[in-house]
């Protein structure tokens, strides 16, 4: 493959993600829609994801949470993505066969009997008002049972989780961020009223398709094999669910595919001249929908060495991004993360600092001390086990 055609496919990802301008001043709603669910790990990924695509603030952001236009769900492969509203049913369905509680709770001598009794107590609390676990414990009282050490071991020290999980995939509750926020993981739940599974006919089957023309239509062409990580689906369940779309070979031969309706569009597309730096997170869409780190690279950037958890890898080797992420017209062109003690970013660029990616840096980084506070990679990341990339970065980074 010729760099001129790597050039342009990586532009063309990182238009189809909307990090070309395209989608500035678009609702969060919207922004997810077309370019696909953020994941949600009790970081600043969704934050990220609409301020480098569409300039979305928090507060804007938090609006929308609140308003039920997005909203943070288990969906696919049971990982949690906010989506947008027109996607909750769709979602909820496509991660209603990878939930793994049960199957613990029931090493433990759970039954499905119980749990069904315990999920109609938690449906009986919650519409009086939304609780958070604790208060759920409390007002459940020995409905929720203790699981002991053993179950301490296989991390699930009651069946109040098995419960809540359950009621979640069915659409039947929700969780609410107690104070309104997306970068962090304590919730209440509340009654979700009216459920938004209750109208949906589609059969698995069906949703694996449309599960699939949405994969395609914000990253394609894919291989099946990325689709199949994304997605969560065997071979088979994957190739069936693919099938329908007609999608066709980007070239002759080719194993990455495309929806015939963006032919025309990739056939006329051209690489923009003008840099378009954006600073992601580390499980942006343009990474984490393909995880193809090196397709994402230029040639003599396979071998830079990057911080990771453990000391310096070479980033060609990498298939997840232990930093954040600096991208330009789908190029990885840096790594970054935010130092609370100074309230700064510090960044390894792989291009020659310049005024645009200056701007760039600068314009997050304001984000995320006026608006954000910090730009956590998920729940349990901290400046003290961030400390050693940042001591890392800062050995060449500009800061």
């Amino acid at each position: 493959m010729s760099s001129t055609h790597e050039a342009k496919l990586r532009a063309w990802w990182s238009h189809k993600q909307g990090l070309d301008g395209r989608l500035t001043g678009e609702p969060a709603s919207s922004v997810l829609e077309k370019t696909g669910w953020a994941r949600s790990v009790g970081g600043a990924g969704p934050y990220l994801t609409l301020f480098s695509r569409a300039g979305i603030g928090r507060e804007a952001a938090d609006a929308a949470v609140r308003d039920l236009e997005i909203h943070e769900l288990p969906s696919a492969r049971g990982c949690t993505y906010v989506t947008p509203a027109s996607d909750f049913a769709l979602a909820l369905k496509a991660g209603q066969s990878f939930g793994s509680e049960m199957k613990t709770a029931a090493k433990l001598g759970v039954t499905e009997r119980e749990i069904a009794k315990l999920c109609d107590a938690v449906i009986s609390a919650l519409t009086k008002s939304p609780l958070d676990p604790a208060e759920l414990r409390d007002v459940l009282g020995p409905a929720v049972r203790n699981l002991g050490e053993e179950g301490k071991r296989k991390g699930l020290t009651t069946t109040l989780p098995v419960a809540l999980g359950k009621l979640q995939a069915e659409g039947e509750i929700r969780r609410i961020p107690t104070n309104g926020r997306l970068d962090q993981q304590r919730y209440r739940y509340t009654v979700w009223r009216p459920n938004p599974l209750s109208k949906f006919k589609l059969s698995v089957e069906e949703v694996n398709i449309e599960l699939a023309r949405r994969y395609f239509t914000w990253i394609g062409p894919a291989t099946l094999g990325e689709f199949q990580w994304f997605s969560g689906l065997g071979v088979k369940s994957a190739e069936a669910a693919m099938e329908p779309l007609q999608l066709e070979p980007l070239a002759k031969g080719a194993d990455r595919l495309l929806l015939p309706g963006d032919r025309e569009a990739w056939e006329f597309f051209r690489v923009p001249k003008e840099t378009q730096y954006a600073l992601v997170s580390s499980l942006d869409g343009l990474v984490l929908l393909r995880r193809d780190l090196r397709g994402m690279l230029e040639a003599g950037d396979f071998e830079r060495k990057v911080p990771v958890e453990k000391g310096k890898n070479e980033i060609g080797t990498l298939t997840d991004l232990s930093s954040h992420a600096i991208v330009d017209r789908g190029r990885l062109a840096g790594v970054w993360e935010f130092d609370t003690a100074t309230e700064s970013i510090v960044w390894l660029p792989f291009v020659a600092k310049n005024t645009a990616l200056t701007k760039a840096v600068e314009r997050t980084q304001e984000y995320i001390r006026s608006q954000l506070g910090d730009a956590r990679s998920f729940s349990l990341d901290s400046r003290k086990s961030r400390e050693p990339r940042l001591a890392a970065l800062r050995t060449v980074a500009h800061v």
